[in-house]
């Protein structure tokens, strides 16, 4: 049986956490061993965990005394080479942005992967020197694999490291949709809705999912007359900033805030529509879980939304608020008409395929 490692920051509810949870499942149930290294052991996921990977928790020294600091990181990082060194036939750093876990995935075995879940051209403002300050930093170069989880990412990625070429696979996340679909027909305490319904997913980070954009155009529909509402559903650092904006409007009555939701399907199954509008993406989850649950989309042009999202599954907008209130009124007024069938097995079919091309 082959032996995989697999590192991340926790199991809290997010995007990369919910593709990562139906990975390792999937692999597990192929007769792998896994390891799983989180630098927090926390996350209502940690619970829908196959009982078979092993979870362990390396958590980076974050004293403010940076030669204690670095001292203690040292010695952390000597005992997991000394126990860990190359014992696994396959290592994957998941969390592109952990330190630690691209350390711990590259000592953990000379097969080991990159997961790039985000398009760092968008993130950084087409900065070629921010952006070659972060891989470098995680030693990308290392790495027998480099995973882009779209083609949009791939291309601004090969953009800046043309010589990694022979590194570079472009492969989507897995879908669990026998999960999806389970948990969208469970029941939720919530009132009866007689008007058109937007939902927002995710983590309320401005910088990257910009819902000022979903309230600013709420704020023209209101003035049009017109009866809808926008769920927000997840949290972060941004909510308060969010409610406030909303008060400030007198939008209440349009945008309500249900928080994080560790089954957010039931509102996929009641909402009308899905609404993105964010900056950037490596590649919405959010896509995948609509296609499942036959929910048009409006979206910002992020990540693959032209390839697979426009005259498809939905509308695809710029990142100016004016669009997305015409798309949002069109939707409203028309509704949207869904021309094609997602194949959600062929669809992961074809990723594991890719996967254990990588799995030496």
């Amino acid at each position: 049986m082959k032996k995989l490692l697999f590192s991340a920051y926790d199991m809290n509810v997010g995007g990369i956490e919910t593709s990562l949870l139906t990975l390792l499942n999937a692999l597990v149930d192929r007769d792998y061993e896994i390891t799983l290294v989180l630098e927090r052991k926390q996350g209502v996921f940690l619970h829908e965990l196959d009982s078979r990977i092993q979870v362990l928790e390396y958590r980076p020294c974050e004293y403010k005394l940076v030669p204690l600091r670095k001292a203690i990181n040292l010695g952390k990082r000597i005992w997991f080479s000394l126990r860990y060194k190359n014992k696994f036939d396959f290592a994957a750093s998941y969390a592109t942005y952990s330190k630690m876990g691209a350390f711990v995935a590259r000592t953990a075995s000379i097969h080991n992967a990159l997961w790039v879940h985000s398009d760092y051209m968008e993130v950084y403002k087409k900065d070629i020197a921010r952006i070659q300050q972060f891989f470098d930093g995680l030693k990308c170069e290392e790495f027998t694999h480099i995973v882009l989880v779209s083609k949009t990412s791939y291309q601004s990625f090969y953009r800046v490291y043309p010589e990694l070429e022979d590194k570079l696979i472009c492969m989507g996340n897995l879908i669990n949709y026998h999960r999806i679909e389970r948990l969208a027909s469970k029941e939720m305490p919530l009132e009866n809705k007689h008007v058109y319904t937007f939902l927002t997913v995710g983590r309320h980070s401005e910088e990257e999912k910009r819902l000022t954009r979903a309230i600013e155009a709420s704020e023209k529909l209101k003035k049009d007359g017109f009866s809808f509402q926008v769920w927000f559903v997840g949290g972060g650092k941004d909510t308060d900033r969010y409610k406030m904006m909303v008060e400030e409007k007198g939008l209440q009555a349009y945008i309500k805030f249900f928080g994080i939701q560790k089954n957010p399907y039931p509102y996929f199954k009641k909402a009308d529509a899905i609404l993105v509008t964010s900056d950037y993406e490596g590649y919405p989850v959010i896509f995948q879980e609509a296609f499942v649950l036959n929910k048009p989309i409006i979206t910002t042009d992020v990540s693959d939304a032209k390839l697979d999202v426009e005259g498809k599954f939905g509308k695809v907008v710029t990142k100016d608020v004016e669009e997305i209130y015409q798309a949002m009124k069109q939707f409203i007024a028309k509704g949207y008409e869904i021309t094609e069938k997602f194949a959600p097995e062929e669809y992961n079919q074809e990723i594991i395929k890719q996967i254990e091309t990588i799995i030496k």
